[in-house]
């Protein structure tokens, strides 16, 4: 997630990590055309990557940006530097993008989200949105196809009145407009939901296989809600997933270092009593929580039906998701490590994570789960991508 800020130029250190020199532009990536058949995308605030890692079967990543260097060493290491343009999303200038047929924008969500400060879609973090829209306006040409993600409070929030707002901005540029739910829960055992807003360039054909009638299990009640009355929203359609398999334990790490006693004993007594009943009933159990505040009191609430909790980021302690495992009458605790966050999100092992912990979670934490991207790509924005060129 992005906020504009002062020093965020082209070229940032990051201390202690080997962080290669970026291009502070990247209309070579036209030069990228004829080495690949697929679709080209342009991707903003694009984080540690697993968006374009979910959509690489469907479209050729052309550029990319982002304002963080350290999540940008994660995206380089695994796509690239090709094309990568670090910096503000204010400060780039939409007559030096390639053209493309997707621009994906997942733009920051802290004045959305339930969590945070609740400004909005015109607060100064949220409100990079209206960047990535004056980026397009600039370009010659439009991409035909754009998907902005965000939390579920851009429906949620005070009636929908946020979505609204973008809804009509997309439909005065002449884009067919609709938003699916998609919750990560159906892919990996991550309770993660998100919204898609998905706008095609109106006048196009749209097959019957990707409109449905009438809301389906990807627009819950308070999609519906928020979207009562809106000028020609489209209810998406999506083929229902096969249900989930792996549970959070089949996630875990062997062997990774457990907490000390004394740190486990602390956190074990955070648990109150009613999880605490519940954990004593299981023979094993592997259990995630987080630390919240009730009464005014801390404690740590567990979760019993081998999923995690949405991750974050790691700003906190409260913000790491903290593991409990019972085997027998042994308790033990610690931290979700990198590697089992980026299992969470879907990411393969083989893909590549520098830094430090809290940089590694972090990069996991503010990302779209890849599984999601990819599921998108493949049953509504690639037949789209398809139906453009009909």
């Amino acid at each position: 997630m992005e906020m504009v800020a002062k020093d965020a130029g082209v070229n940032l250190a990051l201390p202690g990590m080997d962080v290669p020199q970026w291009p502070a532009s990247s209309t070579s990536a036209n030069s990228s055309k004829s080495k690949s058949a697929k679709p080209h995308f342009l991707e903003f605030f694009a984080g540690s990557g697993l968006v374009a890692k979910g959509l690489e079967r469907y479209f050729q990543p052309v550029w990319a940006n982002d304002v963080s260097a350290k999540k940008a060493a994660v995206y380089v290491a695994n796509h690239g530097l090709q094309a990568f343009h670090l910096g503000s999303i204010a400060d780039v200038s939409g007559h030096d993008l390639p053209q493309a047929t997707l621009s994906w924008a997942s733009f920051p969500c802290q004045d959305l989200s339930l969590a945070g400060l609740n400004g909005g879609i015109r607060a100064q973090r949220s409100g990079l949105v209206w960047q990535w829209l004056r980026a397009m306006d600039e370009m010659p040409q439009r991409p035909p196809l754009l998907v902005a993600e965000n939390v579920t409070g851009l429906l949620s929030s005070e009636g929908g009145a946020h979505y609204h707002v973008l809804h009509k901005a997309l439909r005065e540029r002449g884009y067919a407009v609709g938003a699916v739910v998609l919750d990560a829960l159906h892919w990996v055992p991550q309770s993660r939901q998100r919204v898609f807003v998905v706008a095609v360039q109106e006048g196009v054909h749209l097959p019957a296989a990707l409109v449905d009638v009438a809301p389906n299990w990807m627009h819950p009640p308070f999609l519906v809600n928020a979207v009562s009355g809106l000028d020609e929203f489209i209810f998406w359609k999506m083929p229902v997933p096969a249900k989930r398999k792996c549970t959070l334990a089949d996630l875990m790490e062997p062997g990774a270092p457990l907490d000390e006693t004394a740190a486990s004993t602390r956190k074990l007594e955070l648990i109150p009593e009613a999880h605490r009943a519940k954990l004593a009933q299981q023979a094993e159990m592997v259990a995630p929580g987080y630390r919240r505040t009730r009464n005014g009191r801390q404690v740590l609430e567990l979760r019993f039906d081998g999923v995690a909790g949405c991750l974050r980021t790691a700003e906190g302690g409260s913000s790491r998701q903290i593991v409990v495992f019972k085997r027998g009458d042994t308790y033990s605790t610690r931290l979700l490590t990198v590697r089992e966050a980026a299992r969470l999100m879907g990411a393969p092992d083989s893909y590549k994570i520098p830094g430090s912990y809290n940089d590694g979670y972090t990069a996991m934490g503010d990302a779209v789960a890849m599984p999601v991207a990819r599921y998108l790509a493949q049953h509504l924005l690639a037949p789209l991508g398809k139906a453009l060129h009909v």
